[in-house]
């Protein structure tokens, strides 16, 4: 495989320097449309322009994602700034934000946490249960994030906003959408449709996705078997007026992969003659969420806006596996039911300032069964589940922020925020009764420093922090990377504290960000070799409070309207981390990602057609640690640097029909984004077709 892959960082380097590139627009009217600044509400927990915060934002679009046509979600982060894309299968992925993954960071869908009780620090499918295609906007905030939204925002927050019904319409209208799309290195197919009715004051939005992915070829031109998957999905949310101003929201969504091989345990890694499992199913992984939210638009004084929000997650994690070699079969039932409740305050005071409160309750209870099938004598016996039944994890915290103008320049935002956890392991075979009470006090500062009306400075300080959880408690049985985790009861929270220093500039035809961060990383729950073996094979762990981390590194972007057809886009991120375990020993931190960005160059050929042409790279990564040297994921030596070129087209036929043609890796390299458990995709002709009704 080596041989197969391009040492990149000297070639790409050079580009590096101007990290430029490309989005297409129309004409000169449309050239300011396009320049009008992302209006984003993860940063603020309220509508407000990406330029103007001091955080760092990411955004993707819908449009962007159904031109993508991904997987997964996380899919559409490759190549922007701040973000790393991790693909342990295809039907899962996952972003590293600033070096930190799962856990790590906070997910939420429409504002409401998908992290749940056993959501792993380390990749993980959850994301994967969220249907690319209900996806209005994607929004990454890079950077701890304690203030507004606590327990796990220490990475970053990313928010999955789901399309809405338009309710200001005038009239009573119906009108809905039919997508399809194929791609040929995994001969995947899948489609959605969608039906809206909405206007004068109420609508409702009906969807159903579906997606059919074979095993994916990589650039050496092999099947990569087993690794394909289906997904399904349906979702319905009503959005309604109950007066002048206030309105009320409804939302259902569902879906569920039936069968998705964890492809890195059926086939041999880095190191391995052959795989670490004979069988490995997730059979059936689904996620339900129901979701109420009422909105109440004040009139001043002390309330400019109320938001509450009622929610029920409930993720199935059942699994099929067995070792090789091995004539048991494991059978697994794993149930997270999330319930969540929120309440938050906007008061826009006469002096301009801005003051954001609110109170948050989740309560989190897993469900967990194991069976054991003897292949050889046929029978059938329980034994110790995966996490220990009936564990709970439930929480409430109070928050408060605000934003003010001491000076005509100046824009300073600060936050507190108090959690308190209580966390209930019941006993079993393999864990004692355990009862966690940690609370904890989090707090952020935000600045930014206007230079000129095109031009802000910003600076961002804060404090992030993560209970352990039911997974870092009690998580009993097979792991990546041929391990066999024991549980430890006794572990303390984590926390981190984040600095980054950037610049934003919005001129004209002409917008970019820089960000130089740092985050300081403690009491971070590891793995750690008990010495011990199974008799399968498998090295047996343990989480520990073991280490302390520190990561730092660059995120730019860049975007520059050459001229009314042509315009161009570029990222580069850097991250570097050294992990140390508190006794003298120091090591580069695990699964960090290496130099990587993207660009590319667009080209609007008429009124009607689109055209770009993109590279993605990643330099070499060969800083590993213990960690990734002993995942079969991960070459040992060092993941190779690679380049890969693709061309996109996008055709308007008319006003209801559109069309794109993506041409993904054109010169068919052979290469592995680092820390993902498969090869890429080898060269890929993607068609999608459009129709509007």
């Amino acid at each position: 495989m080596p041989g197969a892959l391009t040492r990149a960082g000297a070639t790409v380097l050079p580009f590096f320097l101007c990290s430029i590139a490309v989005q297409a627009v129309a004409e000169e009217a449309q050239v300011e449309a396009r320049q009008q600044e992302h209006v984003q509400v993860t940063a603020t927990r309220r509508e407000a322009s990406a330029f103007e915060v001091s955080a760092a934002i990411t955004v993707v679009s819908g449009q962007q994602v159904k031109a993508g046509n991904p997987d997964v979600l996380a899919e559409m982060l490759r190549g922007l700034p701040g973000a790393w894309f991790q693909q342990t299968t295809p039907g899962q992925g996952i972003p590293i934000i600033r070096g930190l993954k799962g856990s790590q960071v906070l997910h939420l869908v429409d504002g409401m946490r998908l992290n749940n009780a056993f959501f792993r620090s380390a990749p993980n499918q959850y994301l994967g249960l969220v249907d690319p295609h209900t996806t209005a906007s994607l929004e990454v905030l890079r950077g701890a994030a304690g203030s507004l939204y606590g327990a796990d925002a220490m990475g970053g927050v990313l928010n999955v906003l789901t399309a809405e019904p338009d309710i200001d319409a005038p009239g009573r209208s119906s009108n809905g959408r039919v997508y399809a799309a194929f791609s040929s290195a995994d001969h995947g197919w899948g489609g959605r449709g969608e039906l809206s009715l909405d206007g004068d004051g109420s609508g409702l939005l009906l969807g159903v996705s579906y997606q059919n992915r074979d095993d994916r070829e990589n650039g050496a031109g092999q099947r990569l078997a087993p690794s394909g998957f289906r997904s399904r999905s349906a979702d319905a949310k009503y959005l309604g007026a109950l007066g002048e101003r206030s309105e009320l929201m409804l939302a259902v969504q569902v879906l569920e992969q039936p069968s998705t091989p964890r492809t890195d345990e059926l086939i041999p890694g880095y190191g391995q003659q052959q795989p670490s499992s004979a069988e490995f199913e997730f059979m059936p992984n689904r996620r339900s969420f129901a979701h109420a939210r009422y909105r109440l638009h004040g009139d001043g004084g002390w309330l400019d806006e109320l938001e509450i929000h009622a929610a029920r997650q409930v993720i199935d994690d059942d699994r099929r596996t067995r070792d090789l070699g091995s004539a048991e079969l494991n059978l697994e039932q794993n149930r997270s039911t999330l319930d969540g409740l929120t309440a938050q305050f906007n008061s826009d005071r006469d002096n301009g300032t801005l003051v954001t409160w609110g109170f948050e309750y989740y309560s989190d209870e897993v469900r967990s069964a194991r069976s054991r099938l003897d292949l050889e004598a046929g029978s059938m016996t329980s034994v110790s589940p995966r996490f220990p039944d009936r564990s709970t994890m439930d929480s409430a915290a109070a928050y408060l922020s605000v934003d003010w103008h001491p000076v005509p320049r100046l824009d300073i935002n600060a936050g507190l925020r108090y959690s308190h956890f209580s966390i209930r392991l019941p006993a079993g075979e393999e864990v004692p009764a355990t009862r966690l009470s940690p609370g904890d006090l989090t707090g952020d500062v935000h600045l930014v420093w206007s230079l000129g009306e095109e031009t802000n400075l910003a600076a961002n300080v804060g404090r992030g922090f993560r209970p352990p959880n039911i997974f870092d408690l009690g998580t009993l049985g097979p792991r990546p990377g041929n391990r066999f985790n024991v549980v430890n009861p006794d572990l303390d929270p984590e926390s981190v504290w984040s600095y980054d220093l950037g610049i934003k500039n919005h001129s004209g035809r002409w917008q970019s960000e820089a960000f130089l961060f740092l985050m300081d990383y403690r009491d971070k729950i590891t793995s750690v070799f008990t010495g011990e073996v199974t008799d399968s094979g498998r090295t047996i762990v343990r989480s520990e409070n073991r280490n302390k981390v520190r990561l730092y590194g660059l995120e730019a972007g860049f975007e520059w309207q050459f001229n009314p057809d042509t315009a161009f886009r570029g990222a580069l991120n850097y991250t570097r981390g050294t992990e140390d375990d508190g006794a003298g020993f120091s090591e580069p931190a695990d699964r960090t990602p290496p130099l990587n960005g993207r660009l590319a160059v667009s080209y609007r050929a008429s009124d009607r057609l689109e055209l770009e042409a993109a590279v993605s790279f990643a330099a070499e990564q060969d800083r590993l640690s213990a960690r990734d040297i002993d995942d079969p994921r991960i070459d040992p030596a060092g993941s190779a640097g690679w380049s890969s070129l693709s061309l996109r087209a996008q055709w308007q036929l008319s006003d209801d029909l559109e069309i794109g043609l993506n041409l993904d890796n054109l010169s068919n390299r052979h290469y592995r984004e680092h820390a993902s458990g498969i090869d890429a995709p080898g060269f890929s002709a993607g068609l999608w077709v459009n129709l509007a009704y």
